[in-house]
């Protein structure tokens, strides 16, 4: 009796279409495991936590704690913010605190199952869509809070926080569009994590988070060239019922990160077993 003899050759990743369906089929087809992993991540984040649900707007309320001081003892001089400042500054400090989160997502995600990345073959896209589910959950809590210092300061709602989960999920999908690029040079070397940390820490202050965009000089010519600026501006100016001076780039950088987005898959797929190989090696 002849035996079936099986051919192995290695896979042709050339064809970055191929490559990219192969990509958006599996995140589909993984949207319950990844579904699975964020429910285990989450339980376990809080599990052995006495404070719990709390650290998720902890360090964000904190930050916005001592600019309010600063502000209120006359440390820091900053311009009219047009709502009660620790409003402004603590919408600022909790959207960036997510954009953060959603830049960090992919490699966090990743890097934390390097254990069976090496022996269970799955579709690694349900590391970044469980990443994804993990960060919307969170920030419920912190937009639930968020909502609550509106109405204490009385800001009030507005219609146009019907359009926030949209600006809000532009703000996910922009962070996790970075991650996906450096989420393989994160797992290949620990400096990248913490180059990224001292950067978003320094670029905090380029963009208005904790104050307005001045009306002239060097900071107001950075402020306006971040690209990050206008998600921030866009988002908080529909939870507050503003003007929307930035909406035309807010809609540019979300357009342009629509294709970036496709190349990051694709640069993930293709790195991640490379990556896994080596470190199994």
């Amino acid at each position: 009796m002849e035996l079936k003899t099986t051919v192995y050759q290695k896979k042709n990743n050339s064809n970055i279409v191929k490559l990219l369906k192969e990509s958006l089929n599996d995140m589909y087809s993984s949207r319950f495991l990844a579904k699975q992993l964020a429910i285990r991540d989450i339980k376990a984040q809080y599990r052995q936590s006495y404070l719990g649900i709390v650290w998720a707007f902890i360090t964000p309320l904190t930050t916005a704690l001592v600019w309010v001081i600063l502000s209120k003892s006359g440390t820091v001089k900053l311009t009219d913010t047009g709502v009660p400042y620790p409003v402004y500054v603590f919408s600022g400090t909790l959207l960036w605190s997510i954009l953060t989160d959603s830049i960090n997502a992919p490699m966090a995600n990743t890097n934390a199952a390097r254990g069976i990345l090496s022996k269970i073959n799955f579709p690694k896209e349900a590391l970044i869509l469980s990443g994804v589910y993990k960060l919307i959950s969170n920030s419920f809590v912190k937009i639930a809070l968020l909502l609550f210092f509106l109405a204490i300061y009385g800001v009030g709602f507005h219609a146009s926080l019907l359009f926030f989960p949209f600006a809000f999920l532009g703000i996910v999908f922009f962070g996790t569009t970075i991650g996906l690029f450096i989420t393989p040079l994160g797992m290949l070397y620990n400096d990248i994590g913490k180059i990224i940390s001292m950067g978003l820490g320094f670029l905090m202050y380029a963009t208005p988070v904790v104050y307005a965009i001045p009306k002239a000089g060097l900071l107001r010519i950075l402020m306006e060239l971040n690209p990050l600026a206008p998600l921030l501006i866009t988002t908080r100016s529909l939870l507050m019922g503003q003007a929307l001076e930035y909406q035309v780039d807010y809609l540019v950088t979300i357009a342009c990160c629509i294709p970036l987005f496709f190349i990051g898959l694709v640069f993930y797929r293709i790195s991640i077993p490379i990556i896994v190989e080596r470190m199994s090696a």
